[in-house]
């Protein structure tokens, strides 16, 4: 099957316990890009870079099955720059440069080639530009996922409410969770967000694992135990780009299979933390994904028999 992937396409430069990565490829449409069409799916991807961003890059997506005639090229303006550092927990971040770059204004335009996909991925833009997106499919996708952030809830909240109401799956971590819903239990906030108008909504919590409410039901997915987490940037979106994709290649928006769908996203993302930036993700093959997603399975498959 065929998605949309929206989202940013940049450079990272990261500082973490185990290193410094310098300048990399990041973004998150091009994580999403790398889970999805490790699936076979056929990815469109809808985003923009500037003059600087490698063409190399670009070319990598392509062989991996990326369509990128929605990918806008900037001549005289330079890619989205984020560069952060991460404390020992590897949970928390300081951000200390942005430039927003091409990023700043951005108007996604979908391509007549995009149009008729049954699936469609909104990563972390503001939400006037996600919904933009959404107003430009002639018929609506089967399923629209959006992907969200603390940001857009403090200087964009009325715009993102608009917008939640048009979309099916909202994934956000526990802390946004909290933050939208002014809920502290997050079964509590759940509920709340629901009632603004996804169907399902994840929450994530980083290496605790994930929650899934949909159809008055919950499921939580736990975090595969790493012996290292290298760089943990990209993996929600690595996440988002598993969850979806999975659903994709099956064609299949069930509860049930939602859940199969975190389990795979978790997995992906677990490969995503073992190394800086994107590399691990070009390394990875189906074959390595069904391996890890059998460590998943182990991890939690259990028996017991409770004595009188």
């Amino acid at each position: 099957m065929s998605l949309i992937s929206l989202g940013s396409m940049a450079f990272d430069e990261l500082e973490t316990p185990f290193g410094q990565s310098g300048k990399i490829i990041g973004g998150a449409a091009t994580y999403i890009a790398y889970a999805a069409s490790i699936l076979g799916n056929n990815v469109k991807q809808l985003s923009i870079v500037g003059y600087d961003f490698p063409l190399e890059e670009i070319e990598s997506l392509n062989k991996r099955g990326v369509e990128t005639e929605g990918v806008e090229i900037v001549k005289d303006r330079k890619s989205f720059y984020w560069k952060g550092r991460y404390h020992l927990d590897m949970n928390t971040r300081d951000s200390l440069a942005t430039e927003l770059n091409v990023l700043g204004d951005f108007n996604p335009v979908v391509p007549e080639s995009y149009q008729g996909v049954d699936f469609l991925m909104l990563g972390n833009l503001h939400p006037m530009t996600q919904k933009s997106v959404i107003r430009q499919m002639k018929s609506r996708p089967k399923l629209i996922v959006l992907d969200t952030m603390n940001f857009w809830m403090d200087t964009a909240l009325d715009e993102l409410t608009d917008v939640l109401k048009m979309v099916d799956v909202l994934v956000i971590n526990d802390s946004e969770a909290r933050q939208l819903s002014n809920e502290y239990s997050l079964v509590k906030a759940a509920r709340k967000i629901l009632r603004m108008g996804p169907t399902s909504l994840i929450i994530k919590k980083g290496e605790n694992g994930a929650l899934l409410f949909s159809e008055g039901k919950v499921f939580f997915a736990p975090a595969l135990p790493l012996d290292e987490v290298f760089d943990p940037t990209g993996a929600g979106d690595t996440f988002a780009g598993g969850f979806i994709g999975y659903l994709a290649k099956t064609n299949d928006i069930t509860f049930d299979n939602m859940k199969r769908a975190i389990i795979v996203g978790s997995a992906l993302a677990s490969f995503c933390c073992e190394k800086f930036g994107t590399e691990r993700m070009k390394e990875i093959k189906i074959e390595d994904l069904h391996e890890r997603i059998n460590e998943f399975v182990e991890l939690v498959d259990f028996k017991i028999d409770i004595k009188n």
